[in-house]
């Protein structure tokens, strides 16, 4: 079994479906003791800003603030820097945890031993 799991969710209010199940495994992983990193690329980059998960909202899912801030508790969570960049969103913007990174980071975290990568 995977000793980390790297999720990129790529959706957002534009698919709330994806968007909530992505957030949903990140947090069941971490709170199962799975090293999670947890990747806002997307529409799912709005979810980086303060007061921003509040307003997801769907039906029979958990709220979208809860899964982030399970994730943020004992994983990583990292803005997309051209995401963040398209949305003239900078590092003082963020919540606190959240860091911005690019590709390069995303292939290094991804293709660690003992990782699994998914995409959602």
């Amino acid at each position: 079994m995977a000793k980390k799991l790297v999720i990129k969710v790529t959706a957002g209010t534009d698919a709330p479906e994806r968007c909530s199940q992505a957030f949903t495994v990140a947090a069941v992983a971490a709170a199962s003791g799975v090293e999670v990193s947890l990747w806002l690329t997307g529409e799912s980059a709005w979810f980086a800003l303060p007061g921003r998960a509040a307003e997801f909202d769907l039906p029979h899912a958990a709220p979208l603030p809860d899964l982030l801030d399970s994730v943020l508790a004992t994983g990583r969570v990292t803005l997309c820097t051209q995401c963040a960049a398209r949305r003239d969103i900078t590092e003082k913007d963020v919540l606190e945890g959240v860091r911005i990174a690019g590709a390069q980071v995303f292939v290094q975290e991804a293709m660690t031993d003992g990782t699994q990568a998914l995409v959602y």
